[in-house]
């Protein structure tokens, strides 16, 4: 039995590392696209556009499809589609009229992929019989930044090794990884989230309670505090450290994902002596102190280091959210982990945009874009408070 549920935890380690090379590793080529494609910078934004959208959708839409055909089928089909994409990223450029349809075709492939594996993974490993929840999701979510920092370093690697014009084989070796993740999922036991004889609650009867609504506003703050500044980083590297966008891309976002990942990898080792909401109140404030770091200090080394620390505050949000709503809302289900991940991906989409907005009007000023996006983990923090001063909505 425990063999079997450590497998299936291996198994969903692994499936985010897989959703991190389906998000990571295409925008590492748009430059290789406009140059090999002749594809301008408009069609290669609408790349990014088109992958948000169609997770999105996935996440709206999975509230109704999973359960009806089950986990073990619904995380095959999110494998499958990974791997087909990344490989028809590497054939349909060639075989289609036109290259960029070619390349949307396999970004939208692997978009459903990502956007299943974003709703299913979690609630798998918050079915399994672990002695503590809390830390097997925290641990979970720190696989998504260790599979972001090696999808960029390794790519990095490869490029400078091999040749940027050698690209096609790298991503033929990152589709072996959803394919043999696939494998080792149809051969691990998939636990209910529900006791026997239980269903999930309705999307109807989720909106009916209060505690529903304060974890989607944590969720959709905890995405956009999250990505208000890591859209930013590389900017604020290049800056600092005077060095190529290569260089900047490593210091800045790899050094983000590698200190949201140790909070998540720290709390997945130490949860049993943490409180959970002490941790993300801590959290929420270190992540606003960063904020007026990144916004207000001139040195632009300091701002790096500012962006740093906002990867390790925010560690904690996504995989602690999920967590709270867990024990807050009993019978959450499947409808449950597919709005957050809606939110999530809402407040991803929503803290970059507020903050090139705000950043535009005011003369492409960065940090007061950033200053800006503070209302997020502003928000955050409220919402939090909130959540420990509710007693358990059962």
């Amino acid at each position: 039995m425990k063999t079997s549920y450590k497998r299936t935890m291996y198994a969903c380690f692994v499936g985010y590392i897989v959703q991190a090379i389906v998000n990571n590793f295409v925008p590492l080529l748009f430059v290789t696209f406009q140059k090999t494609y002749q594809i301008p910078l408009s069609k290669i934004t609408l790349l990014i556009t088109i992958n948000f959208i169609i997770q999105l959708l996935i996440d709206l839409l999975s509230a109704g499809f999973v359960d009806r055909i089950g986990y073990k089928a619904s995380v095959t089909i999110a494998h499958i589609c990974s791997a087909v994409g990344l490989l028809a990223l590497t054939l349909l450029p060639e075989l289609t009229a036109d290259p960029f349809a070619g390349i949307l075709i396999a970004v939208a492939i692997y978009a459903v992929g990502g956007g299943l594996l974003e709703v299913l993974i979690s609630p798998i490993i918050e079915a399994c019989p672990t002695d503590n929840k809390e830390k097997a999701m925290s641990l979970l979510h720190s696989f998504y930044c260790w599979g972001h920092v090696g999808v960029v370093l390794i790519s990095t690697i490869f490029f400078s090794t091999m040749g940027i014009e050698n690209w096609k084989i790298l991503a033929r070796i990152w589709a072996v990884i959803p394919v043999l993740n696939g494998i080792v999922f149809l051969f691990s036991p998939i636990y209910s989230l529900h006791e026997e004889g239980e269903k999930g609650l309705t999307i109807r009867e989720l909106f009916g309670k209060k505690i529903f609504w304060v974890v989607m506003l944590i969720m959709t703050c905890a995405g956009a505090s999250e990505q208000a500044v890591s859209q930013w980083a590389s900017t604020f590297a290049e800056e600092g450290l005077k060095v190529s966008k290569t260089v900047g891309d490593l210091a800045g976002p790899m050094a983000f994902a590698f200190l949201m990942g140790l909070a998540r990898l720290l709390y997945g080792k130490y949860g049993e002596k943490i409180d959970l909401k002490r941790f993300m109140t801590y959290s929420s404030i270190l992540c606003v102190i960063s904020y007026l770091c990144i916004s207000f200090v001139p040195n632009p080394l300091l701002s790096l280091l500012g962006c740093a620390i906002c990867g390790f505050s925010v560690g904690i949000m996504w995989p602690g959210t999920f967590s709270i709503a867990s024990a807050s809302i009993r019978g959450g289900g499947t409808a449950m982990f597919a709005l957050l991940a809606l939110a999530g991906d809402l407040g991803c989409s929503g803290g970059p945009t507020l903050a090139g907005f705000v950043s535009s009007n005011l003369g492409n000023n960065l940090r007061m874009g950033i200053f800006a996006a503070i209302v997020f983990p502003i928000l955050l923090l409220a919402g939090i408070q909130i959540c420990k001063k509710s007693r358990q909505d059962t």
